[in-house]
């Protein structure tokens, strides 16, 4: 029962920043601050960085094998944006929402990576 709080933890050290910069994001587009570009770039980013500090928790966690447990921790937010984007907008994946999901799988592992060695010292 343990090993699934560490992942809705984790989860919700994913979801918790991408809702705040979500916000602030939003309040700054529609304010005209920033432009259309620069919105795409800055969710990618804020997006990139969550999944890394999400995966940084979960590797933080972990005994052994960082990576894998950042794979699925990324695994189930790609599932989770996948089924969302495919219900609410009807989109299949093309090519620039499988790079978006792959760039969000390698940070999840990349912050395990991270994390698990973090953890060490």
């Amino acid at each position: 029962m343990n090993k699934y709080f560490k992942y809705l933890k984790g989860l919700l050290y994913i979801f918790i920043p991408i809702l705040i910069f979500t916000l602030i994001l939003s309040i700054f587009y529609y304010s005209n601050i920033i432009n259309d570009k620069t919105l795409n770039i800055l969710k990618l980013i804020t997006t990139s960085l969550s999944m890394l500090i999400g995966g940084i928790y979960i590797g933080r966690k972990t005994e052994k094998k960082g990576y894998i447990e950042g794979i699925k921790e990324g695994l189930i937010v790609v599932i989770l944006f996948f089924i969302i984007s495919f219900l609410a907008f009807n989109k299949g994946i093309g090519l620039n929402n499988f790079i978006y999901y792959i760039i969000l799988l390698s940070s999840s592992t990349l912050g395990s990576m991270i994390g698990i060695n973090k953890k060490a010292n």
